[in-house]
C-alpha cells in the first residue's frame, strides 16, 4: 500500500501536546479535513473516535520524506488497542477526498461522553503553558534530571496517552 497520510483529531493535532512528542520534524504537511461517518468521545483527557452518523474535525498529516516507517511504528505504539483503519477524508481548503489512516476504538471501548460537533479542539479547554498560575503542566523544578521514559514503557517521554 502507498504511503497514506493520518487524519488525526486529537491529541495528534497541531498545537497539541502528542504533535509535539510523536509528530513534530517528521510530516511533510498537515492540512485541516473533515471524516464523516465518525464519532468523537471523551476518554476522558484525550479524545476516541468511533464509526458512526457524524462529522469528525481533524488535520491530515503526511510523512516527511523518510519518517514513514518511523510514523507508523510510532502511532501504531501510541494508539495500542485502537484498530488504524482506511478512511476517506475530506481536505477543508479545497474539498478533495483523501485516503488516509484513522485510528479508531475497537468495540471493546465504552462509549464515553460525546463531543458535540466532533471537534476535539473546540471541546477541551486550551491547554496552558508552564510558568503561568493555575498550569496543569508540571513547573520547572532543581536537581537532577529526571528519566524521560518509565519502565516498562515503549514510548519516548513516558506513559502511552492516546
Amino acid at each position: 500500500m502507498s504511503e497514506l497520510p493520518f487524519f488525526v483529531y486529537g491529541t495528534l493535532r497541531p498545537g497539541e501536546y502528542n504533535h509535539d512528542r510523536f509528530l513534530r520534524g517528521r510530516t511533510a504537511t498537515e492540512e485541516p479535513a473533515l471524516l464523516a461517518g465518525a464519532l468523537l468521545y471523551d476518554g476522558p483527557g484525550y479524545p476516541y473516535l468511533l464509526r458512526g452518523a457524524g462529522c469528525v474535525t481533524g488535520d491530515l498529516v503526511s510523512a516527511a520524506p523518510g519518517h514513514y516507517e518511523e510514523l507508523v511504528a510510532l502511532l501504531d505504539l501510541l494508539e495500542d488497542g485502537y484498530d488504524r483503519e482506511v478512511c476517506d477524508a475530506v481536505r477543508t481548503g479545497d474539498g478533495a477526498t483523501v485516503r488516509a489512516w484513522v485510528y479508531v476504538a475497537t468495540p471493546a471501548v465504552r462509549p464515553g461522553a460525546a463531543i458535540t460537533g466532533g471537534d476535539w479542539l473546540g471541546h477541551r479547554p486550551p491547554p496552558r503553558r508552564p510558568g503561568r498560575p493555575g498550569s496543569p503542566l508540571p513547573q520547572p523544578r532543581s536537581g537532577p534530571p529526571l528519566p524521560r521514559t518509565r519502565p516498562g514503557s515503549p514510548l519516548p517521554g513516558g506513559p502511552r496517552t492516546p
